[in-house]
């Protein structure tokens, strides 16, 4: 269908007729598309993005190369398959460093600490018993004997305070969120797949040619197939799928040049998170579990009770005696499900959804764009 709105080279070269429409040019989508012009090179592909960068969390996280921490693993198991949900998110990083570099990622293998305070005693103790089990259960998947193992001697050097226990998992590291969403931006550009920004979808029509995508800029996109991947924003196209949004808020601090903490940092379950960045500034984020309902929103913002809990980390743990200056304060939003394992499934004939990363995007973003990708060749 031809809009008016549009000059003939924006029809013919941007909005025309594409074998597969993205919808969210996050990591899920962009990742998708570069498998898929891997495997069709011939089919033409268009991603349409509804802000002028992704709108979720790809371009907001905290650039955590992670899998789990001992006591997010505790509970995760209760859920399922443990050891297949951490293959797919090991398999998944290993699959975004192959697919764009390290040194394109900023990625840094500096492994992942676990720190409980002294009053935490009891789940120090519980996580660091079950060390051998993961590191057995672990194993196949990352393909080393050791995981995690028992830190707690360098407590002092990070300068923490009130630590008793630290646990390290020393397969996990770090990356450039950045970085990484302008590499994968420019891959798929030079892949002859335009990312269109300011496009946001209003509806997903199936007709009788395929499927009929309508912006709310008064453009339509004709697409054979369609790929849902806005992750917590995917309910309002999809109202059926188990989808909950949940934000993460973060601030970053001032460069601090005698400040010294090699490595990431999880705390509380896993519900707070922190690391130095390479201008030495400190990043520090999470806190939703203070109001699960609150947060479980996609409107983007800040609230005072979850700043004021992350500062008080700062203040009185990472950084005791010392008020650095806040220069940056943000949130993303996540998609979380019943499930552990993202939604990688046909929504109705020729819409397909690669949703719910249950705030693994990082992880698992490459393994289920690749998923999807071939799903959809397969169609």
């Amino acid at each position: 269908m031809r809009n008016l709105a549009l000059s003939y080279w924006e029809h013919q070269s941007f909005f025309g007729p594409a074998d597969v429409a993205i919808i969210g040019a996050g990591l899920v989508g962009l990742t998708a598309a570069l498998y898929l012009k891997q495997r069709r090179p011939a089919w033409r592909v268009v991603v349409l993005e509804r802000g002028p960068l992704p709108s979720g969390a790809s371009t907001k996280n905290a650039g955590f190369a992670c899998f789990g921490s001992i006591s997010e693993l505790i509970e995760q198991e209760k859920r399922g398959d443990l050891q297949a949900v951490v293959a797919a998110r090991y398999t998944g990083l290993a699959r975004l460093r192959e697919l764009l570099s390290d040194a394109a990622l900023g990625y840094q293998p500096v492994g992942g600490y676990e720190l409980f305070r002294h009053e935490e005693g009891a789940l120090a103790t519980e996580c660091r018993d079950k060390i051998d089990y993961f590191n057995a259960l672990l194993a196949p998947v990352v393909g080393q004997a050791r995981t995690f193992r028992d830190a707690s001697d360098e407590a002092g050097r990070f300068g923490l305070r009130g630590v008793g226990t630290l646990l390290k998992n020393e397969c996990e590291g770090s990356l450039d969120a950045g970085r990484m969403m302008r590499a994968l931006l420019a891959r798929t550009w030079a892949a002859d797949v335009p990312v269109l920004t300011n496009c946001a979808v209003e509806a997903v029509e199936t007709s009788a040619d395929g499927q009929l995508v309508k912006l709310a800029n008064g453009a339509a996109v004709a697409a054979g197939q369609v790929l849902l991947a806005t992750n917590a924003f995917a309910t309002e196209l999809a109202p059926s799928l188990a989808v909950t949004p949940g934000r993460g808020q973060v601030l970053v601090t001032e460069p601090l040049p005698d400040v010294a903490l090699p490595g990431t940092f999880h705390y509380d379950h896993g519900y707070a998170y922190f690391r130095q960045l390479p201008d030495h500034r400190i990043l520090l984020g999470g806190g939703r579990n203070l109001d699960f309902a609150v947060e479980a929103t996609t409107a983007p913002g800040i609230t005072q009770p979850v700043q004021q809990y992350l500062e008080n980390l700062l203040h009185d743990v990472i950084l005791p005696g010392q008020r650095p200056r806040i220069d940056y304060r943000w949130s993303g939003v996540m998609g979380f499900g019943p499930a552990l394992a993202p939604i990688i499934d046909w929504v109705r004939p020729g819409v397909l959804a690669a949703v719910r990363c249950n705030g693994m995007g990082v992880a698992l973003g490459a393994g289920t764009g690749w998923q999807a990708a071939q799903k959809l060749v397969a169609g």
